[in-house]
Parts: structure tokens; C-alpha cells; sequence
């Protein structure tokens, strides 16, 4: 069996992904929905912080932590 390779969501960015971080826009989103972006070591901070300077960042896990409950 092949294991599926996550990339990174950050722009123009293929490298496998070690950090998934979980958010969602309560304006949008209800409470308890994750929506996932995934990221590499080295966009880890800028997608972070771009997620958190709007209040959308819930919080970050590593990829293996990932779940069929997470978006």
C-alpha cells in the first residue's frame, strides 16, 4: 500500500508537510468545524501567523495526527 505524500498549501511551496494547522472563520465556519492547511517546516511561522493575525488559527498538529475528523 502507497502512502499518499502531503505537500505544503503555502504558495508556489512543494514540499512534504510535517504541520497541519487547524482553523476556521467563525463568521463563516461553525464552532466546532477544522478546516486544514498544511505546512512544511520552513512556512510554518508565515502561515501561522496569517491565520492567527485574523483570529482563524485554532491550532497546529503534526501531520500524523491528522484524522478523518479533521477538514
Amino acid at each position: 500500500m502507497t502512502e499518499e505524500v502531503l505537500r505544503c498549501s503555502a504558495r508556489g511551496c512543494g514540499a512534504e508537510a510535517v504541520h497541519a494547522l487547524l482553523w476556521n472563520n467563525p463568521r463563516l465556519h461553525t464552532t466546532g468545524r477544522r478546516k486544514v492547511w498544511l505546512a512544511c517546516e520552513e512556512h510554518r511561522d508565515h502561515l501561522s501567523r496569517f491565520l492567527a493575525d485574523r483570529s482563524f488559527l485554532r491550532d497546529v498538529v503534526g501531520v500524523g495526527e491528522l484524522d478523518e475528523s479533521h477538514g
